[in-house]
């Protein structure tokens, strides 16, 4: 691939579970999101960051405020091997917060109400007998909302996904890109045929996408305890959020982007809406 050439790294926050095996809704239930939420960090220099994010924890483990701290030890296979905002301590957390603020990337994503898409899919379920739903289907459909817009400008894409699971997805998922891009050619008449190549690793074998943990990890902070202090600090590093359910002033959703902040209160909705 050329040099100009786009790095993008995809993570997930949630899951796509709506149902029980009996096909109850149990969105919301213990151990069941309420949300789910696709991101995306466009990263021009991903070795750097990775480099700079491995520093940073090796800091840390050397720091001797930490010493004798559980979660550290190398045993425990947790912020000694890799930054996870779910884990680590909040003073870890505020250290990468500080540091993604400052770095040279740019962050999207898409959120969905779990709720709202039960309602589709049982719609969906109405008009074919033959449908059915898999938490793959939201993570694919949202794969391309998520990338509708991205892949006409440079001359190739690597596109690295955090592994889900032992199943390699990586032929699925190249195609929800190719979709995305064939649904853009249609709706603009610009063809894009750059080449695209999709990979599959844990997140802890790459630094960038720890870094797209943690903007998820604040992203869903807001919708789900209604704390917003953790996005606002990396809002200058997010070019767009899409709450695809917010319908209050459109039917394509609500869109935040550097101009319009997405805070707790923004969120918000009349009872009843």
């Amino acid at each position: 691939m050329s040099s100009n050439t786009r790095h993008y790294f995809v993570d997930e926050h949630g899951d796509g579970t709506l149902f029980d095996r009996k096909g109850r809704v149990i969105v919301g239930a213990e151990g069941c999101s309420s949300h789910f939420a696709l991101g995306v960090l466009d990263v021009p220099d991903p070795k750097g960051l990775s480099d700079r994010l491995v520093e940073l924890r090796r800091s840390i483990l050397a720091d001797p405020y930490f010493r004798g701290v559980e979660s550290l030890r190398p045993e425990r296979r947790k912020t000694a091997l890799a930054f996870h905002a779910k884990d680590d301590l909040p003073e870890v957390r505020m250290l990468v917060f500080r540091h993604l603020a400052g770095e040279d990337v740019r962050f999207q994503a898409v959120i969905r109400d779990k709720m709202s898409f039960v309602a589709q899919v049982r719609n969906l379920n109405q008009q074919s007998e033959t449908y059915r739903y898999t938490p793959n289907r939201l993570y694919d459909e949202m794969v391309k909302r998520l990338f509708r817009n991205r892949l006409h400008q440079a001359d190739g894409y690597r596109i690295c996904f955090a592994s889900r699971g032992r199943a390699d997805r990586s032929a699925a998922l190249k195609a929800a890109l190719e979709r995305a891009r064939a649904n853009f050619r249609r709706s603009w008449g610009i063809d894009a045929d750059a080449p695209i190549e999709v990979s599959c690793v844990p997140s802890a074998a790459s630094g960038a996408l720890q870094a797209v943990d943690y903007f998820l990890w604040a992203l869903q902070r807001v919708y789900t305890k209604g704390e917003d202090r953790f996005l606002s600090m990396l809002w200058p590093r997010i070019s767009l959020i899409v709450d695809a359910d917010d319908r209050r002033k459109s039917q394509a959703g609500r869109y935040y982007a550097r101009e319009e902040p997405l805070t707790a209160e923004s969120i918000k909705k009349e009872p009843g809406i």
